[in-house]
Order: C-alpha cells, then sequence, then structure tokens
C-alpha cells in the first residue's frame, strides 16, 4: 500500500534521525564501529579535516538493495567548533554558478569531496540516494548534495537535514534549488544553531560583510527541552519525531536494538507541534 505523501516523508525523517545518531556514536567509539539497520551495509567511512588539519571520522555511506545513505556528523570535537565559526565566505567551486558557502563548512567538505566521489562512483545510480545530516553534519549534506546533483550519476539526490545552519548565500541558495529538487530541512523553532550565521555577517574590525540564506525547503518543528544543548541534539529532534508515529518508532528501536538514540531530553508534556509542518524557511 502506498503511503501518503506526507507520512512517507515523516517516516523518513524518523529513520533518518536515527542513521544520524550512529554519525556520534561511530566518532566516540574508538574502533569506529556503529549500528547498521537491517537490510543496510557499510560501504564507506567518511574521513574529513577540521581546523586542527587532522583526520577525523566524519560519517559513512550505507547501502541496501533499494538505497544508497550518506550520512554527516554535526559539531564533536574543538576543531569542530573552530570550524563552525570561521563564518567568512569562499567561492564554491563544485557549481558553475557564482556563489558563496561558510569557508569552515566549505573546507570540511572539500577535505573529504575526493575519497566520497571516489566511493560513489562504485555504487548503483540505479538506487535511491538519501543525504542526511545533523548540526555541522546537516551543513556538509547540504554542500554534498547540491554537488553530487551538480557532477555525479546520481543526479536526484533526496536530502533530510536536521538543526541545520546556514550554508550560504542567496545566489548558493538559488542554485541549491535548481540542483535538489527533493529537500527537507527540519528545524526546531527553539534551536539557536538554525539561526546561525546570522543574515548579515561581519567580522570584527572589518568592514566587508557576507550575507546568509537558507535553502529550501523548511519544515519546523516546535519543542523546548530547557536549553540551548537540548533544543538541539539529535536525541530530541528524534524524540519529538516519533511523537508522530510511535508505533513506526518502536518497531524501528526494537528491530534494530542499539540504533535509535536516546530520548531523555525529549518534553514529558504534550508535544508542542502537531507534526512536520512547511512554512516560509528561515531567510
Amino acid at each position: 500500500m502506498q503511503l501518503h505523501k506526507k507520512t512517507g516523508i515523516e517516516l523518513r525523517a524518523i529513520f533518518l534521525a536515527a542513521v544520524c545518531s550512529q554519525t556520534y556514536t561511530q566518532f566516540t567509539n574508538t574502533d569506529g564501529s556503529f549500528v547498521v539497520p537491517l537490510n543496510y551495509s557499510v560501504s564507506h567511512t567518511i574521513q574529513a579535516k577540521s581546523i586542527s588539519n587532522e583526520w577525523e571520522r566524519f560519517g559513512f555511506i550505507i547501502e541496501s538493495p533499494q538505497e544508497i545513505i550518506i550520512a554527516f556528523r554535526g559539531t564533536s570535537s574543538t576543531s569542530d567548533w573552530i570550524s563552525d565559526i570561521i563564518a567568512s565566505q569562499k567561492r564554491f567551486k563544485y557549481i558553475k554558478q557564482d556563489c558563496l558557502t561558510h569557508r569552515g563548512f566549505t573546507d570540511i567538505y572539500s577535505s573529504a569531496r575526493d575519497e566520497l566521489f571516489s566511493a560513489l562512483t562504485g555504487l548503483s545510480p540505479a538506487k535511491t540516494l538519501y543525504i542526511t545530516g545533523h548540526s555541522l553534519g546537516a551543513a556538509l549534506a547540504t554542500l554534498c548534495a547540491i554537488d553530487i546533483a551538480a557532477n555525479t550519476a546520481h543526479h536526484s539526490p533526496i536530502l533530510f537535514t536536521f538543526g541545520s545552519p546556514r550554508v550560504g548565500d542567496p545566489a548558493f541558495s538559488k542554485a541549491f534549488t535548481e540542483y535538489v529538487k527533493n529537500s527537507w530541512r527540519t528545524a526546531n523553532l527553539y534551536d539557536v544553531v538554525t539561526y546561525t550565521p546570522p543574515t548579515v555577517y561581519k567580522l570584527p574590525k572589518r568592514e566587508k560583510k557576507y550575507y546568509y540564506s537558507h535553502v529550501q525547503t523548511f519544515s519546523s518543528l516546535s519543542f523546548q527541552n530547557g536549553g540551548i544543548g537540548a533544543n538541539h541534539i539529535i536525541g530530541s529532534y528524534f524524540a519529538e519525531l516519533s511523537r508522530l508515529h510511535p508505533a513506526f518508532t518502536q518497531s524501528l528501536c526494537v528491530t534494530n536494538p542499539g540504533f535509535c538514540p536516546a530520548t531523555e531530553a525529549s518534553p514529558n508534556g504534550p508535544p508542542n507541534s502537531q507534526g512536520i509542518k512547511k512554512g516560509n524557511p528561515l531567510s
């Protein structure tokens, strides 16, 4: 039976939020291990460099007989945090349009690009390709999606991000819409990370200004968990999304022990949102 489109998007968001949580497990475990969902296998470990110029695990590629998932993790080290705040911009050289993107995010993505593309070359373009990430990982996923759409045989990636900061200037956001036709940027209205960098960013003691705009399509959640971190962590996003389809979530977690993120940070009261709601992007 074919799922209603909105329901299908919500179920996919729940599943991919759990996938995103495993990028943190992969980084934390010294051997890089993580829980791979049933019927999937690991195709590639994503290695990238942040400001420290040291290689770190930044996610993975997993695949099933029907689909491929590229997942990027968010900020987990001091050097990641420093990269996050390098909010000056540079030209995004992987597409023909003249547009600018966040320097810190772009440098991390660029360091991983060659190996990632090499891994993707061996995977069938007939499979549905999902790209996902949380926080900094959402920014990397956004850059990856437009790059893959423009420069590989996988012309139609589907992007799901959670708690993403702004990634580039208005020209980048416009170009993104031209290349990536299926994208859902899920943001908690109380998540401060989704409001950064500001739409107009200026370095101290310098006159130059940088302009930022979110990419489409915006899907809002609304939850307050008592703190900046709790309003942003992937476990909170997963908990709120799970309220939309608790039976599906329970089945997912039981079938894949250890796959779902801890949800202790989820609100105890009734949900503030009635599900994923399309709205105007936070410009």
